[in-house]
């Protein structure tokens, strides 16, 4: 390996991870790593978090690179793929493996109005500095991120306004059911939430919404998602199938190319379809997958996916994959502090959403690693640990 170039596209986290897991695995060539922004790699959990409440600044990951012999091309946005050669808007490179980790940009909505988008750690500290006390601050979509940042404003005495098209929060993650279970949330932090309301433009000084109602705002932040940032490879042979299509191994169509993270829609073999997963814990765990398998190794990335939220008071955490789901089992009372919700498919858990329970998460985690069966009586019967309902 000592001869190859390995050059990694994109300086987040699993870019970063993927230059530490190459050197940790003995890789000894060149390693490039470049990055859009002209920041150094860094955390971004924390920017809807931490950062948003002011009890952290910076989430820099690892600014002293030196230690890894890298070279770091920050300000580079990879613009196109040919045999051997990626194209950035600055400058060509030669490789004998790519790593793409490009990650992903959010949705924009229709309209001429400002809208603030929480992605980058610029986006975080421009609309930190917005958030005064009774600055009106209207926020489009009640996902992950819309309720993260509602929580952080409501802290900050800001008017807080969340418009969601769909029926409840978070109903294209969880669905309707268990996304009604966090309505009162918003009540208890005096947001209003305005549900079944979609949004015709963004315009300045506030949203048109669809029917012709105004919603006046001082500030916008638009939190309807992302799409994986794979545009620049249309004109690649790199199949696409919502994000880079890899393999068990996290090989692209194309030989020497994978894909880690955002972008990334990998086989699973657990879940017997493609997932691509927008989570801090897979940009944290397969590149030391892909290093081991660009250094010699075989090894499949087939994890059961994690990921958590802090909201409204709450840590809400879930693990596992519940599409295919013939069965949700409710572990406690939603109206409580404490509860959690188990997919089933027949005899098998998928997955688990626990609020303020981690021992539930845990023990959820092992028995959809296990893939043992499980009872569906104990699963519901929160005086039971998950673990017993193993068979």
């Amino acid at each position: 390996m000592s001869a190859e170039q390995i050059v990694v596209a994109g300086a987040g986290l699993a870019g970063l991870r993927t230059v530490e897991e190459l050197r940790a695995a003995g890789y000894q060539g060149t390693l490039t790593l470049i990055g859009a922004e002209n920041r150094p790699p860094y955390d971004r959990p924390p920017l809807s978090k931490q950062l948003m409440a002011g009890t952290v600044d910076d989430t820099s990951l690892r600014p002293e690179l030196d230690s890894l012999d890298v070279t770091l091309r920050l300000g580079e946005r990879a613009a196109g793929l040919d045999d051997g050669v990626l194209h950035t808007d600055g400058e060509d490179y030669s490789f004998d493996h790519l790593v793409i980790a490009t990650g992903a940009r959010p949705v924009a909505l229709p309209g001429p109005g400002r809208q603030r988008f929480l992605r980058t750690a610029d986006d975080a500290l421009e609309l930190r500095a917005k958030l005064r006390p009774g600055t009106r601050l209207v926020i489009i979509g009640a996902g992950w991120i819309g309720a993260e940042l509602a929580t952080a404003a409501a802290a900050r005495s800001c008017q807080v306004t969340v418009v969601e098209a769909a029926a409840t929060p978070l109903a294209g993650a969880l669905g309707t059911e268990i996304g009604a279970a966090t309505i009162p949330w918003y009540e208890e932090a005096d947001i209003e939430l305005r549900l079944g309301t979609a949004v015709e433009s963004v315009e300045e000084g506030g949203l048109r919404l669809a029917g012709g109602d105004w919603l006046p705002a001082d500030e916008i932040v638009t939190a309807v998602g992302v799409r994986p940032d794979v545009g620049w490879l249309a004109a690649s042979p790199v199949r696409i199938e919502n994000g880079v299509a890899v393999d068990e191994y996290l090989r692209s169509s194309v030989p020497g190319v994978c894909a880690v993270g955002d972008c990334a829609a990998f086989w699973s073999r657990r879940f017997g379809r493609r997932l691509r997963t927008e989570h801090w814990d897979g940009a944290l765990r397969a590149p030391a997958v892909l290093a081991a398998n660009l250094t010699g190794g075989s090894e499949r990335y087939d994890p059961v996916p994690y990921f958590w939220s802090e909201q409204f008071g709450r840590m809400v955490q879930y693990v596992g994959h519940h599409a295919g789901a013939s069965e949700l089992i409710w572990r406690g009372d939603p109206a409580s502090p404490k509860w959690a919700a188990c997919w089933l498919a027949g005899d098998r858990l998928l997955a688990v959403l626990t609020v303020d329970l981690p021992k539930d998460l845990m023990q959820g985690r092992r028995l959809i690693e296990s893939g043992a069966q499980v009872d569906a009586g104990k699963l519901g019967d929160q005086a039971v640990p998950l673990r017993a309902a193993a068979c």
